[in-house]
């Protein structure tokens, strides 16, 4: 995996990781609005505590992708996985 591909991969599982941890923890506003009756955003979104979170998470889900690529358990160019030669 080159360092574009390994970047980029991060890049993607922690964007998706980010959505998974946002709603964790959060409460509503206590009182809504008087014009629109809406609550709108948290009281307290922690966000750099869901940045390190998610943070955390992505490296270790992308630590075990990136065994997972390189390894030899998914190779489509040998293996059980490997396409018929012709």
């Amino acid at each position: 995996m080159n360092p574009f591909t390994a970047v980029a991969l991060f890049f993607m599982i922690w964007w998706t990781v980010l959505f998974a941890v946002l709603p964790i923890g959060t409460k509503p506003v206590s009182q809504a609005d008087e014009a629109t009756g809406w609550r709108g955003a948290p009281e307290r979104a922690r966000m750099w505590r869901k940045a390190l979170i998610t943070t955390a998470v992505s490296i270790v889900v992308w630590a075990l992708c990136y065994i997972l690529i390189t390894g030899p358990w998914l190779s489509f160019r040998h293996g059980w996985l490997a396409l018929p030669d012709r």
